[in-house]
């Protein structure tokens, strides 16, 4: 288990710094002038350089990428060029947000996938297993900006049931953080009003980001439930007398969901890239929305920062997701 455990930490690290490469080297190659945008449409030449010398835009781009990687890891990622707000603080504001919507959506998918996969296998060729795989192949196939629109137009527009975007509304006085996450602490400040008004606000982003990762999960926990439930070991089982639920749930689920988690590690990944498309529709104040603006008035900064934070996101959780493969299959752990 050491060993398996060491080889995960050497890849976890060879990919961040690949990480690094690609985004730093994308970025510089990128067409558009970062220092000629700060300086304004009516900045001179010699206005224009000054600010590519204090940005260190002027350096080769090797230096540049030296001094890039030693500012990452201590902490430093710049200044925003469009705002000259520091991207940490950016960062700060966005990145509590972002988590707290990709945590509901990640939690939603999961739990739902999983128990509509259990049922569709369980009452396979079924009308409900039918109607469950019809749900599934319209989650992979709905473009989420398609689906938050038409959540937005009947939800919102014509029932009114709930909010259209935003975060909360503009006469709630946020609770004073403590995780940073809103609805948590607004529970833990006992200001319950406002933890199920953030949780209107949420509801509707979370449901369209989460929609393709449920319909995913519960497509594979259907297939490998059913290749399960045919195994020996359960026919076996069921010879011996043992109940229903212990068959389904204690044996053939925990056996199935090695795949399972394998969908979900690769799904976080998506679920974080698709946070900019639900989050510009939504107008979420999270990372998506900062990187798509950034990205339009060719401030490579923010766009950095929020790309490398979305990549160590996306390689901690299938680190994760290795680990919990070793706990599930012994065969990994004495390998």
């Amino acid at each position: 288990m050491t060993l398996y455990l060491a080889r995960r930490v050497v890849v976890l690290c060879t990919m961040l710094f690949g990480l690094l490469c690609i985004t730093f080297f994308i970025a510089n190659v990128a067409p558009g002038d970062p220092a000629a945008l700060a300086a304004g449409p009516n900045a001179t030449a010699s206005m224009v350089a000054t600010i590519r010398t204090e940005y260190g835009l002027d350096k080769p781009l090797p230096q540049q990428f030296v001094l890039y990687v030693a500012s990452i890891f201590h902490g430093d990622l710049g200044r925003s060029i469009s705002t000259s707000q520091l991207v940490t603080d950016q960062i700060a504001l966005a990145l509590p947000n972002t988590i707290e919507l990709v945590l509901f959506a990640t939690g939603f998918a999961v739990i739902a996938g999983v128990f509509l996969g259990v049922v569709s296998a369980v009452w396979r060729d079924s009308i409900i297993d039918h109607a469950i795989r019809i749900f599934s192949v319209s989650g992979i196939a709905l473009p989420m900006f398609w689906l938050g629109l038409l959540l937005q137009l009947f939800f919102a527009v014509q029932l009114g049931w709930l909010p259209v975007s935003g975060r909360l509304g503009l006469v709630t006085v946020a609770p004073e953080p403590i995780t940073h996450l809103l609805i948590v602490d607004s529970i833990l400040r006992g200001q319950w009003s406002t933890a199920g008004e953030a949780f209107t606000y949420i509801l509707m982003p979370a449901l369209v980001l989460s929609f393709p990762t449920l319909a995913s999960i519960c497509r594979v926990a259907r297939a490998e439930m059913i290749e399960t439930l045919s195994s020996d070991y359960v026919l076996g089982a069921r010879a011996q007398g043992l109940g229903i639920f212990s068959i389904q749930i204690r044996h053939a689920l925990r056996n199935a969901m090695l795949p399972v988690l394998a969908v979900i590690g690769l799904h976080y990944g998506w679920t974080l890239g698709g946070t900019a498309l639900v989050e510009t529709v939504f107008d979420w104040p999270g990372l998506g929305l900062l990187a798509v603006n950034s990205a339009l008035l060719a401030d490579f900064k923010p766009v950095l920062a929020v790309t490398l934070i979305i990549g160590f996101n996306v390689m901690l959780a299938n680190f994760l997701i290795d680990m919990a493969y070793a706990w599930l299959d012994p065969r990994l752990r004495r390998g």
